[in-house]
């Protein structure tokens, strides 16, 4: 197994040996070199998917489609923007502008598999046709720039049918391309892999996913940069990783010795008829953390979902029942351990162990240190494009 180390990106690509003597892995090694846009990314990824099928022979329009499904969850059920948005408030990439557009022609769920995502795609492909053409005019080109160094001749960037020739010049005369293209136009336009490309791709499968992954949460965090968590929101969770276990624990000890109102509806939470649920939801802080959790009426939580309650009045409740909690575990040594039994899945954050649970904070000053801390992520949830829950 040979490396090819990238130092400027932090990563060592490992590539069988045997293709470094037949195959130009460092060139290969570019393909991702210094986007403009995060769907250069997706591009080779929906190659590489395309190719573990054993396909040589596809269109850019079935790579997009291809495209389009695996940006699909990241846009929809945790709102990121996968190149920015402008100053104006403008989605900068095309291809989250596709996936907007396909939300927009169909009721397609956020967690939607991807015979459902094509289906929808060829059910509305001519609505969508303007924003999938959008994806061809650089980056299937683009991306071989790496490859093209080791001609003296320009590059005609201005041109598709005269960068389609070179193209072919290149991989006739001097050195093997991944992939080339044929004469049709568009979405029509072939893409055809060397064959010789592909039994690399496919033996090395693994190792050029990760690559590309890595990469690619390089790129989203530097465009996201107030979104936690972000190498878990690529491809749907296996929702048994929330640990909310010992919290409900807390709760119904709580409830046992006082009465908790529901933050939304002011009635008295019922034992075992409530969920523990996020104020700030789940799918953008990524976290179980304690000081975000609350009972919640059981019939409310599919309606909340992922949405964001509304500030004022609901944080005043929810402080009110946290801060409820916070005196009863310093009273009570037997609430005191179920607490402690959520320092290992539900108390990460310093400031919480540090300051909003720590003995003698009067009720202010409580309040205080949960408004500092949450508002920030809240907005921040907001600017991304959380939708508020209106109850």
């Amino acid at each position: 197994m040979a490396q090819f180390d990238t130092p400027q990106i932090g990563y060592t690509l490992n590539i069988n040996g045997e293709y470094h003597n037949t195959l130009d892995i460092e060139s290969f090694s570019q393909m991702m070199k210094d986007p403009s846009y995060c769907y250069k990314f997706y591009w080779l990824e929906a190659i590489v998917d395309i190719i573990s099928e054993g396909i040589q022979d596809t269109t850019f329009d079935a790579i997009i489609d291809e495209m389009i499904c695996n940006a699909w969850y990241s846009v929809r059920e945790f709102h990121i923007h996968l190149s920015g948005i402008q100053a104006d408030g403008l989605v900068r990439d095309g291809l989250e502008r596709a996936v907007l557009k396909l939300t927009e022609l169909s009721d397609l769920p956020a967690n939607a598999s991807k015979v459902e995502i094509k289906n929808a795609i060829r059910e509305h492909n001519a609505d969508l046709k303007l924003a999938k053409e959008q994806l061809t005019n650089m980056v299937p080109g683009r991306a071989l720039a790496g490859f093209f160094s080791k001609s003296s001749e320009e590059v005609p960037w201005g041109s598709i049918r005269r960068l389609t020739e070179y193209i072919r010049r290149i991989d006739n005369t001097m050195i093997r391309l991944p992939y080339t293209f044929g004469d049709s136009s568009k979405l029509k336009k072939e893409v055809h892999f060397n064959p010789d490309w592909m039994r690399m791709i496919q033996d090395n499968m693994v190792n050029i996913l990760g690559w590309i992954q890595y990469e690619k949460v390089k790129w989203l965090q530097n465009n996201n940069p107030e979104v936690p968590g972000l190498i878990y929101k690529l491809a749907p969770m296996d929702e048994k990783m929330r640990k909310l276990n010992n919290v409900r624990k807390l709760w119904e000890g709580i409830l046992e010795v006082r009465e908790v109102c529901d933050v939304f509806t002011g009635k008295p939470i019922i034992t075992k008829q409530y969920d523990v649920d996020h104020f700030i939801p789940w799918s953008f802080v990524m976290n179980d953390e304690l000081w975000n959790l609350m009972p919640m009426d059981s019939s409310l939580n599919s309606s909340k979902s992922n949405k964001l309650p509304k500030w004022d009045p609901f944080f005043a409740v929810f402080a009110e029942n946290q801060y409820g909690m916070y005196n009863l575990i310093h009273e009570r040594a037997g609430l005191h351990k179920l607490f402690e039994d959520c320092y290992r899945d539900n108390l990460h954050s310093i400031w919480a162990g540090q300051e909003l649970y720590r003995p003698g904070n009067s009720k202010e000053e409580f309040y205080h240190i949960l408004q500092k801390n949450m508002q920030p992520v809240y907005d921040s949830a907001r600017r991304q494009g959380y939708e508020i829950w209106n109850l």
